[in-house]
C-alpha cells in the first residue's frame, strides 16, 4: 500500500472542526501508525499537543483555553501536512518544528544533528555540585560530541564563570550549535571546535569538568531501531562494532586534559557492563537517574591518571 493510499480521504476529516477534534484525531492516528516516542515527547498525546501548538502558533501553556476553538481552512491544511509528515513519514517531531526542548531550554535542531535527549538534564543541575564543590569556581569545562550544543549551554548555566570548549567532528552539527550558542548569547563563554574528541583543541588542559554524550550504539543495532532514528545522522548514533569507539578515544585524552581534581562524565546507554570490562582498572561511579537506568559514568581524574593504560606524558 502506498503512502497516497494510506492518506485520509477528504471526507475522513471533514467533521473535524475544533482543536479538540484534531487533537483526538492526531492521537488516534499516531497510535494507529505505531509511532515511536522518545525523541522529545514520550506519549502520543504529548507529541500531538506539541505539534498542534507549534503549527497553530499557540503558547506552550494553557492549551485548554483553545480546545473548543474552530480551526480556519488554512490552519486545517497546515495541520494535515504536519500530521502526514509525522505519522506517515515517521519524521521526528523536532525536525518538523525545528525545535527541541531539554527541560526549560529550547534548542534549534534539524537533520544535521541528533535530536537532543540526555540524562545530563538531570545530572548537571542536581548532582554535579556533589562532585565539584563550588560550581561558581569551575573555570574550564568541555562538552565532547556537542551536536546541537545543548549540553555546553546547560553547563554554561550551571557553571556561570566557566569557559567551555564544545567539540564535534561534524562541521554541519557545529553550524547548528553556533546558532544555539548565539541564541543564548554565550559566544564569549563557549568556543566551538571541529575536532575528533579533544584532538587539536588548543590549550585544552586543566578542565574541571568534561561531559560527553557520545554515539554509543553498536553499528549492528541501527537497523533494529525504530524508523524515526533513521532520520538522524548515523554518525551521531553508532560508534563501531561494539559502540565503544568514541569512548576508547575519550578516556586517555581525558586523562591528559583534566585538572588534578577534575571529573569526566559519560552517558553510556546500554554499555555499562561493556565499559567496566573494557576499563577494569578504572573506578567508575554510576550516577542515579530517575528511571533507574543509572547509565551516566563519572570517573575522577585521580583514577584516570593512575590507571589509564598507554597514557602519554603531556607536552610542556
Amino acid at each position: 500500500m502506498t503512502i497516497a493510499q494510506r492518506l485520509p480521504q477528504p471526507d475522513d476529516t471533514a467533521g473535524l472542526l475544533t482543536l479538540r477534534d484534531w487533537l483526538r484525531y492526531a492521537v488516534s492516528l499516531f497510535r494507529r501508525e505505531k509511532l515511536f516516542f522518545g525523541q522529545g515527547a514520550t506519549t502520543a498525546f504529548d507529541e500531538a499537543v506539541w505539534l498542534l501548538q507549534h503549527t497553530l502558533h499557540l503558547p506552550r501553556e494553557g492549551l485548554e483555553t483553545f480546545l473548543d476553538a474552530r480551526l480556519l481552512p488554512g490552519e486545517i491544511r497546515e495541520v494535515k501536512k504536519v500530521l502526514e509528515r509525522r505519522a506517515l513519514g515517521h519524521e521526528p517531531a523536532a525536525y518538523i518544528t525545528g525545535e527541541a526542548w531539554l527541560g526549560e531550554f529550547s534548542f534549534r535542531v534539524d537533520k544535521r544533528v541528533i535530536v537532543p535527549r540526555s540524562y545530563f538534564l538531570e545530572i548537571i543541575p542536581e548532582q554535579l555540585s556533589q562532585w565539584v564543590p563550588g560550581l561558581e569556581e569551575v573555570a574550564r569545562a568541555a562538552d565532547v560530541c556537542t551536536g546541537s550544543g545543548c549540553l555546553a549551554i546547560l553547563l554554561a548555566h550551571a557553571c556561570p564563570n566557566a569557559h567551555i570548549d564544545a567539540t564535534d567532528n561534524s562541521s554541519a552539527a557545529l553550524e547548528v550549535a553556533a546558532l544555539n550558542v548565539a541564541d543564548y548569547h554565550l559566544g564569549e563563554r563557549i568556543t566551538l571546535h571541529h575536532a575528533d574528541v579533544l584532538v587539536g583543541v588548543p590549550d585544552g588542559t586543566g578542565y574541571d569538568v568534561i561531559v560527553c554524550n557520545p554515539p554509543y550504539e553498536p553499528e549492528s543495532v541501527l537497523k533494529t531501531l525504530p524508523e524515526e532514528f533513521r532520520h538522524e545522522p548515523q554518525a551521531a548514533l553508532t560508534s563501531g562494532a561494539d559502540g565503544l569507539d568514541v569512548i576508547r578515544k575519550l578516556i586517555p585524552q581525558a586523562a591528559e586534559r583534566l585538572a588534578p581534581n577534575g571529573i569526566l562524565l559519560i552517558e553510556t546507554g546500554g554499555l555499562r557492563e561493556a565499559l567496566e570490562k573494557e576499563f577494569p582498572a578504572l573506578e567508575i561511579h554510576w550516577l542515579p537517574t530517575l528511571d533507574e537506568t543509572d547509565c551516566v559514568a563519572l570517573i575522577q581524574a585521580t583514577s584516570l591518571k593512575k590507571r589509564t593504560p598507554g597514557k602519554r606524558p603531556r607536552k610542556a
